[in-house]
Order: C-alpha cells, then sequence, then structure tokens
C-alpha cells in the first residue's frame, strides 16, 4: 500500500510574490492627473498661449497617455495653467508674458511636480535631541542650572 503524505507546508504560488506598484519599486507612479489650460480666445496676452496649444497640445498628449488634458476658454481673463495632483493639490501658473518655449518649460515643470507643498529649506529651525554641554547660562544664578 503506497499512499502520499500531504506536504508540511502550503505551495508557494508565483501570483502571491507579487507587489503592489509604488514609485521606486519597479514602477514610477506619475503623481500629475489632470492639466487644465484656460485662455481667452480674443486678449493678445493669450497668444502665445493659444499658438502653444495648436502646435504641441496633441503632441503632448500623446507623450503623457496618464494625464487628462483639457482647454477651456477662460474670456476677458489671462492665461493660465492649472495642474491636478494625486494627493488632492493643485498648482496654477500664470502664462502670460511667456513665449512659447516659456510655456512648455512651465508645462513640463507641472508634469514634473508632485503637487507637494513647497516647504523653506532655508529658515527650519535648529532642534537637538540632546541637552548642551555647557547647560543654560544665567548671570543671576550662583550654580549652574541642570537640565
Amino acid at each position: 500500500m503506497a499512499f502520499k503524505l500531504a506536504p508540511a507546508t502550503k505551495p508557494l504560488l508565483r501570483a502571491s510574490l507579487t507587489s503592489r506598484p509604488a514609485n521606486g519599486h519597479l514602477a514610477f507612479i506619475p503623481q500629475i492627473r489632470k492639466l487644465v489650460f484656460e485662455y481667452c480666445d480674443k486678449w493678445p496676452s493669450s497668444a502665445n498661449t493659444r499658438t502653444y496649444l495648436h502646435d504641441h497640445l496633441e503632441d503632448l498628449a500623446r507623450e503623457n497617455p496618464h494625464v487628462e488634458f483639457v482647454v477651456r476658454q477662460r474670456n476677458q481673463k489671462e492665461p493660465i495653467i492649472r495642474g491636478f495632483y494625486l494627493n488632492d493639490r493643485e498648482k496654477v501658473i500664470a502664462l502670460n508674458g511667456f513665449e512659447v518655449t516659456g510655456i512648455q518649460k512651465k508645462v513640463q515643470l507641472l508634469l514634473d511636480s508632485s503637487g507637494a507643498k513647497i516647504k523653506p529649506l532655508k529658515r527650519r529651525t535648529v532642534e537637538s535631541t540632546t541637552e548642551a554641554a555647557r547647560g543654560i547660562w544665567s548671570g543671576l544664578h550662583d550654580t549652574p542650572f541642570k537640565i
């Protein structure tokens, strides 16, 4: 009588070894989800924006299939571009006064941005996790102050 014993452990299936996509782990998830171009059809300050949209928007949409592109008329107002991100934030850049190449740079800035709030790097206060080596000095105390 020959019979097989059941394996002591559960078999490891290949599908159980996969992980969810995350930035830096086999994949890159762009943070931008939507770009909205708003311009006036008549104002001269929107002329370069109209030229950019006419000449470059189709190529930009083909290069970035993960981004939704919306073109909206904004009568009697300056042209702007809005970027909407996965973290429910948005960034707005005014496009008046920019040439077509400047508009390209601003669009690329929004595409590459994470949507996170800009944090100042220069004015951060220094916080120590340990007490000072000399302690706190005061001319009013005879003995050194203990921390």
